[in-house]
């Protein structure tokens, strides 16, 4: 027998043959079973409490609790630590099994859905978590694709069929994926499907989203697989009736899971630092009980046996320093209370407290999404201290809903720039299209020859696909939000396309034209490479004609000869354009000789038949053609920004934020974005673009970088970079050259880069790219990270980041259920950081500020009374005070003040972002704080001691002294929560000063008759605190006590406020004068000079499958998924 788990061997090459589960199954391949959650029954309480008892106080605690068992040593009774220690346990295990009760929610949602799987010929209903690799799926249209599927064939002609991948990129356009040509013919016929025994080989399971590799073994031939064939999982199937695939990674395999971050269990900055600081305490009270335990030992050599004449000591101690021994830990347990465990109990209804206001924020409160949410109720303090964010773009800060705003034709500018509201120039172009500019539409209703060409090649130069939805109007499936909001442009100025037949486009123009038939000779495709696309079309009268659109760096530099002057007009506009942060391209025309595009045809033939370097080869012969081209114009398009987001980034900035952008856009529309959006101005004076393809030249790039970085601005240290001004770069950088970067040998160079810069820009990163950027910012980093996002893609950095965000938006709700708190849009971030996170760190600042000094204050009474009674182990205060004084007398007001307490208003908070800056740079609460307030308690506790010990010395009994000191005790350190209130409610005032008369009830009733004539052993006491009250030394005593206490702390105060007052106090004195923030107006970034860029997002090569289809306009399928504006994609094509 063995007695340990055998290792799985590391999987090289996968091997799945379709409809042979025995062959499968004898590699043990994962079952398609997710599981996100942490916990299940058995696992709970010991995993729980591993986690719990991370935290260095609570085994302190529990070793406490051990030493109060030994009966010898303790002075304290056992259930004074072990019931606050279990509550404390208690609470956060039930906070953590709701949350993982979710998490199980939500995996047994999905592990239980149901598709139809080919078994023993015939469809069958099973549900998700039952499908094994090997097995054949069927879906249906709008079905999600619950595992990593190989096409087999579809509904829709040459095997294509349409994915909708938001969760995996965030993108809701649609892609097109396409099976192969020898199982395409199989149809939905069940039974060749069952005969099908291909064995897919392919690589091992990985996260790369954009790459597959294999091949398919059919008897004796081997066909290639690329990820065109693949249907992953998390996406959605649109615009298809139905297709058929095989399992070829499942569960944890797919490489939506392998992307999936793992739970991390999450402490703030805060909870760090107190796992620092009760190590340093247990040192301290260690140091302090050796050096009364010496202290004893001492005592009991010179005065032990004159003193054991008068009290005996134990028979089984029988010498000095066992004695002292004992004392040590007897002192251990005395004074133990420098770290009560109330202080966490109070820590966890504090942030529990924090979390309400958040749900309770009508501030946060989106008419689509509802209210904001704390889904993690234990780092509300950590959202005062974030130091980077880095967001995901699509959904997050773009609502991807594209409209054509304005252009410029032949020289002239359309369009109104200034407002999105409706003027006397605008008018209602079309029902799907938004306002135009109502001399462009007279323009283009006249037959203007330039305006007419504009939209004209807008119409015709696109791969847009037409449908008729329900109500029988004509709608465009396009794979690419811009080229939807251009073809419907050109729809609302009346040049309508209506559908595509192959080779042949209708359109239908204004009157007296009407609809006629071009023919569509030639399309030349989009690269990023080329960033244009061009259509050679043949009108009915035998013109061939070239419309090319594409960037203006594209476009202009191949225009014919004269056309200077116009492109020097255009340019302005676009100028313009670009600095109301519209996304510009050029259009183009060329009016073609028919010799000449012959010969030019058999040319792009022989290319496109090349084996080697195809794609170079044909990208050349395109270029021969789009020369002398006569410029058009140039259009304008807003990717419409989030309510709220340029001011949000803005103020991000302006609290000294680092914001980065993590995207799986390209790369011109992340830009393009940076510049709407605020986070790049033309304070940017270049962006450095990291682009290699290897290590080296990675490297080379990101020395060449630094190189001019250290010019303006240069640190030794990573720490420093974050603190100082960055350079005015920023750094811009694409999937691959990501990859590289985040190598070992390369990514610290990158992490220096990142830091130095404004602004990073991540462009075309992979879920679990986004999520290891997060990580390095954090580990290599040491700042605070917070990560936003609204899909399923940004789940991995939401859990990476010491704070996660979801939005919840149109890409569905995983990024939500995956954050620490969630909201409905971007621009909450601001409130969430600037008010709940500043007001929660600052609170929680304060709260252990004075929490630590009303303990320490407390518990060294007791090091200095040693002195003075032998060392031996007995306490200044009654037991009854040392039980309840952190449970009943000082916990109520401390929970209020953490809890109510605020220098300034919320729109204080908003109209001043730089407040943010002490929770930033952890100014409020540090080690150097700590110990400050260490000192002030050692001061505090020495005049608690000896002005009660001066006053009563020889003249009062030992209950006397008591009452004295621990009255002192209270009042000094109600008096310095006083101090320390900013804002004061009702709540606070009925705490404190109620807190101060329960303690006079307690001492009174603890002394009376009744008490005593019950408990005589217990309460022996009667009438002292009657005696002690009624004299004016008690009075005079507790005054003296206070003035000597807190007047150093009042006097230090008064002269920092007066004398070098902080903004906080600046403003905070600006809101007691003014009930209302002053309108703070935001400044305006001067227009970026430069043009955006052409940023088409479809996929190079998709033109072509366009021209071999046939797109009939056929009733658009019922879509309950798709919004008002989602941008989809269909053809429905046959193949002759």
């Amino acid at each position: 027998m063995k007695f340990f788990w055998r290792k799985s061997p590391v999987e090289t090459e996968r091997q799945v043959q379709a409809n042979n589960n025995e062959f499968n199954s004898s590699f043990h391949y994962k079952t398609n079973y997710i599981k996100t959650s942490k916990y299940n029954i058995i696992t709970f309480l010991p995993m729980n409490l591993f986690e719990q008892f991370q935290r260095v106080a609570n085994i302190y605690f529990l070793l406490l609790l051990i030493l109060q068992l030994v009966p010898i040593i303790s002075s304290l009774d056992w259930y004074t630590t072990v019931v606050p220690l279990v509550a404390v346990l208690a609470i956060s295990a039930i906070k953590d099994g709701s949350d993982d009760y979710i998490r199980h929610k939500s995996d047994h949602q999905v592990n239980s859905r149901k598709t139809q799987v080919l078994s023993n010929g015939e469809l069958r209903q099973h549900v998700w978590m039952d499908i094994k690799v090997g097995d054949i799926i069927k879906l249906e249209n709008n079905q999600p694709i619950p595992a990593d599927l190989l096409l087999l064939s579809s509904s829709e002609s040459l095997g294509l069929c349409y994915l909708e991948t938001a969760e995996l990129d965030g993108e809701t356009n649609l892609k097109a994926r396409q099976a192969l040509e020898t199982t395409a013919d199989f149809g939905d016929d069940v039974a060749k499907l069952s005969t099908f025994t291909g064995m897919v080989i392919c690589e091992p399971p990985n996260n790369r989203l954009d790459r597959f590799n294999g091949r398919l073994v059919l008897g004796h031939t081997e066909i290639s697989l690329n990820s065109d064939n693949v249907l992953l999982r998390g996406c959605m199937l649109r615009n298809t009736d139905w297709c058929f695939g095989v399992t070829i990674y499942a569960g944890t395999d797919s490489k939506l899971m392998q992307n999936s971050g793992k739970s991390h269990f999450k402490r703030t900055t805060i909870d760090h630092l107190m796992n620092r600081l009760v190590l340093c305490i247990f040192v301290f009270l260690i140091t302090m009980s050796t050096i009364l335990a010496i202290g004893h030992t001492i005592w009991d050599v010179n005065f032990g046996e004159k003193f054991h004449v008068f009290l005996p000591a134990e028979p089984s101690v029988n010498n000095a320093v066992y004695e002292g021994f004992l004392m040590f830990w007897s002192y251990i347990i005395i004074l133990n209370t420098v770290v009560p465990i109330s202080l966490y109990v109070s820590m966890e209804i504090i942030r529990f407290g924090q979390s309400l206001f958040i749900y309770w924020d009508v501030g946060m409160w989106d008419q689509q999404s509802g209210i904001a949410r704390a889904r993690s109720t234990n780092l509300s303090e950590e959202l005062g201290q974030i130091a980077c964010v880095l967001t995901d773009k699509t959904g997050t800060l773009t609502r991807n809903v594209m409209r054509f705003i304005a252009c410029s034709v032949h020289g002239k500018l359309y369009g109104n720039l200034e407002s999105d509201q409706e003027s006397e120039h605008t008018v209602e172009g079309d029902k799907y299209a938004p306002k135009m500019d109502a001399a462009l539409l007279f323009e283009a209703g006249t037959w203007n020859e330039q305006v007419t060409e504009f939209f004209r090649a807008l119409a015709l130069c696109h791969t847009v696909v037409a449908e008729q939805d329900e109500k029988g109007n004509v709608v465009y499936q396009a794979q690419s939000p811009d080229e939807a909001a251009l073809v419907n442009a050109a729809r609302a100025a009346a040049f309508r396309f209506e559908s595509r037949a192959r080779e042949l486009i209708e359109l239908n123009e204004p009157a007296p034209v009407g609809r006629r038939m071009l023919r569509v000779v030639a399309l030349l495709d989009f690269t990023n490479e080329r960033r244009r696309m061009g259509v050679v079309v043949e009108t009915p009268e035998g013109k061939l004609v070239l419309y090319c659109k594409g960037a203006d760096s594209s476009i202009l530099p191949r225009l014919k000869a004269g056309s200077d002057q116009l492109a020097a007009i255009t340019t302005e506009h676009m100028h313009i354009f670009a600095g109301n942060g519209l996304r510009t391209l050029c259009v183009a025309m060329r009016v073609l000789d028919e010799t000449e595009f012959t010969q030019w045809s058999i040319r792009l033939h022989q290319a496109s038949t090349d084996i080697v370097d195809r794609e170079e080869k044909v990208a050349a012969i395109y270029e021969e053609l789009e020369t002398d081209l006569t410029l058009l114009g140039a259009s304008a398009i807003e990717d419409r920004l989030q309510e709220g987001v340029p001011d949000t980034i803005l103020s991000l900035l302006s609290a000294k934020l680092r914001v980065w952008v993590l995207t799986g856009d390209k790369q011109e529309t992340a830009v393009n974005i940076g510049y709407s959006c605020n986070l790049l101005s033309d304070s940017t004076t270049e962006l450095f673009i990291l682009c290699g393809s290897t290590i080296e030249e990675v490297s080379q790039e990101l020395r060449t970088f630094q190189a001019k970085i250290d010019i303006i601005c240069s640190h030794a240290k990573l720490s420093m970079l974050m603190e100082s001004q960055p350079a005015p770069y920023a750094l811009v950088i694409n999937g691959p050259s990501l990859a590289l970067a985040l190598e070992p040998p390369t990514q610290m160079d990158f992490l220096r880069v990142a830091f130095s810069c404004q602004a990073v820009v991540c462009c075309r990163s992979t879920p679990l790219q986004k999520a290891q950027v997060v990580d390095l910012v954090k580990k290599e980093g040491r700042v605070v990270t917070l990560a936003i996002g609204d899909g399923a893609n940004d789940v991995g950095m939401i859990k990476a980041a010491h704070i996660g965000v979801g939005i919840t938006g149109r890409e569905g709700t995983q990024a939500a259920l995956a954050s620490d708190f969630s909201f409905g849009q971007f621009r909450f971030l601001q409130r969430l950081l600037f008010v709940h996170g500043r007001l929660s760190y600052q609170r929680t600042a304060k709260f252990l500020s004075y929490f630590f000094f009303k303990n320490f204050a407390f518990t060294l009474v007791h090091f200095w009374f040693a002195f003075f009674n032998g060392f031996s182990a007995q306490t200044v205060y009654d037991e009854w005070f040392i039980t309840l004084y952190n449970l009943v007398f000082t916990s109520l007001p401390v929970l209020a003040l953490a809890i109510f307490d605020q220098d300034m208003g919320a729109s204080w908070s908003l109209a001043f972002p730089s407040l943010y800056d002490p929770g930033r740079k952890s100014e409020l609460f540090n080690g150097n704080i700590f110990m400050s307030g260490c000192c002030r308690a050692i001061f505090t506790s020495l005049a608690l001691f000896f002005v009660p010990f001066g006053a009563y010395a020889g003249a009062a009994d030992y209950q006397t002294f008591a009452l004295v000191a621990g009255t002192s005790t209270l009042v000094v350190v109600g008096l310095q929560m006083a101090m320390d209130i900013m804002y004061w409610t009702v709540v606070n005032q009925f705490f404190l000063w109620g807190s101060t008369a329960v303690y006079f009830a307690v001492i009174f009733t603890m002394s009376c008759d009744g008490m005593h004539f019950v408990f005589p052993s217990e309460f022996p006491f009667v009438g002292a605190p009657r005696s002690v009250l009624g004299r004016p030394e008690f009075w005079f005593t507790i005054v003296l006590s206070v003035t000597i206490s807190l007047l150093p702390t009042l006097v230090y105060r008064f002269m920092k406020i007066d004398l070098t007052p902080t903004l906080s106090h600046k403003v905070a004195c600006m809101a007691k004068l003014h009930r209302t923030a002053p309108f703070r107006k935001r400044k305006k970034l001067p227009a970026p000079s430069r043009r955006s860029a052409y940023a088409f997002s479809h996929s190079p090569g998709f033109g072509t499958l366009v021209m071999r289809g046939v797109n009939k306009v056929a009733k658009r399928k019922p879509q309950n998924h798709f919004g008002p504006n989602l941008v989809s994609f269909e053809y429905l094509s046959n193949i002759s």
